[in-house]
């Protein structure tokens, strides 16, 4: 294939990966999106491979590695539930970093291709601001994987001065990129790089540890954008064009949801990395503040459940994690699905940071195949709490909490939340009283008009599908 040619085909790749990126932004065309990413995709390994710039054994090599890393894809596509994603989009980000490194080592130490003067600057900086991207992604993203399949506890590690240390280390990183372009040859470069190398490792760690349980969906989604600029990065250190294009395109619309996610907490994207929910001493209670939750709860079964469910008129169902964990989408499926034949109004309320990444009910509801008309957004259905006979939560805790919006020393005091309350009847699915991912206690349990289902999700949910089907 002809340089030319190759050139077409990477501009070829590139539209089908806007128009990939345009097909995921809403439900009905998500999968239209991802046929476009995979034939983005298919055209660009093709192109490198058969391009000018690989020759000889190197065409082996790439097959090799394709057909080895293809099968591990294969593999792990299809044995990793729906409620293992998160963590497994978070060892993907590592992936991308690890390699963003390895190849700027690979490029400092290659000599085949000589630059000199600006040009040698040049190269130098996109090298060591890949290995410097790369290597916060990757050690970053291992934290996250760890938080997120509970391998490592979600509350925040916050060092004393942690802020400090972190100034240090970023003038530490800059006087070593100083010392790294400055030297006359490989050897002599390699020891800064290296330096720089170990403190941005630690950094990633420092940085993800210290972001509680709640901000994790702002965490996956700050770490796709991450990956985004490792891959840039790499594209200029190979002077790969479609590379550049790529990453910039996955760094900035994952910066993009990352905002987006922030505002859905309101919180401020600097006060994320800081330090999460959950960290830190709490706050003094305003005056006249909220007291703690006071009373007792009031439990249900599943026969009076169904026969709430099977009365009202209209019903909200907000899904949590605790369903993704049950796998319980599909009985949820089959409820709707009987209300709706009765000719009740049943709508599912989303919350953008339900779940583990963005977007995770989304999926799982798509995935029971629940009409794409009737899932809503946070702010398309939270004025309609008031008019519901019934709302039901599955399995969520944090997005319903009232304290976000009555407690002002509440850790998540300000965060909109679903006023799942403000129904008739609300009825929460868990299996304990334990507070959700933030750790905070929730007023909803005790509320008069509130209803605690406990048992596993799938389980209740089974026993209400059977007692509204009698």
């Amino acid at each position: 294939m002809t340089a030319s040619l190759s050139t077409m085909a990477y501009i070829g790749a590139t539209i089908l990966f806007i128009l990939s990126l345009g097909g995921l932004s809403t439900p009905e065309t998500a999968r239209r999106g991802n046929l476009f990413g995979m034939a983005g995709m298919a055209i660009a390994v093709l192109a490198t491979i058969l391009g000018p710039r690989v020759t000889g054994d190197g065409v082996a090599y790439i097959v090799v590695a394709l057909v080895i890393g293809g099968a591990i894809g294969l593999l792990a596509a299809k044995k990793v539930q729906m409620t293992q994603m998160p963590e497994l989009v978070a060892l993907m980000h590592s992936l991308v970093g690890l390699a963003a490194c390895l190849v700027g080592f690979a490029s400092y130490v290659d000599t085949s291709v000589a630059f000199t003067g600006a040009e040698k600057v040049i190269h130098e900086v996109e090298i060591y601001v890949g290995i410097l991207i790369g290597a916060v992604t990757f050690s970053g993203s291992i934290v996250a994987f760890g938080k997120l399949s509970g391998k490592i506890g979600g509350k925040p590690l916050l060092l004393p001065g942690r802020h400090f240390l972190n100034l240090i280390a970023l003038l530490v990183v800059v006087w070593f990129g100083r010392e790294f372009v400055a030297a006359h040859d490989v050897s002599a470069g390699m020891t800064p790089l290296i330096v720089m190398t170990v403190i941005s490792l630690l950094f990633g760690i420092h940085m993800v540890m210290a972001i509680g349980g709640a901000d994790m969906p702002v965490v996956v989604s700050m770490l796709n954008s991450y990956s985004g600029w490792a891959a840039a990065a790499t594209g200029f250190m190979l002077s790969n064009d479609l590379l550049i294009v790529t990453g910039a395109l996955v760094g900035s619309s994952g910066a993009i949801l990352s905002y987006i996610m922030c505002r859905a907490m309101n919180r401020n994207f600097i006060s994320v990395i800081a330090g999460g929910f959950g960290g830190g001493a709490p706050k003094p209670k305003a005056e006249g503040g909220a007291a703690e939750p006071q009373g007792e709860v009031q439990p249900v079964g599943s026969t009076e459940t169904a026969e709430m469910l099977r009365e009202a008129k209209s019903v909200i169902i907000v899904p949590g994690y605790g369903m993704a964990v049950a796998q319980a989408q599909h009985t949820v499926f089959e409820i709707t699905q009987l209300l709706r034949e009765k000719g009740v109004d049943v709508r599912f309320a989303i919350h953008p940071v339900a779940g583990r990444m963005p977007g995770h009910m989304n999926v799982l509801l798509a995935e029971a195949k629940v009409p794409y008309d009737i899932v809503m957004e946070m702010d398309e259905i939270n004025a309609d709490f008031p008019e519901a006979d019934v709302s039901m939560v599955i399995g969520a805790n944090d997005i319903v909490n009232p304290a976000a919006q009555d407690d002002p020393s509440s850790p998540i005091a300000g965060m909109p939340v679903l006023e799942v309350w403000k129904a008739k009847t609300s009825i929460v699915m868990k299996r304990s009283m334990a507070s959700g991912y933030a750790g905070v206690d929730n007023p909803l349990f005790y509320k008069e008009n509130n209803r605690m289902l406990f048992g596993d999700a799938k389980k209740m949910l089974d026993e209400v599908l059977n007692a509204l089907r009698a």
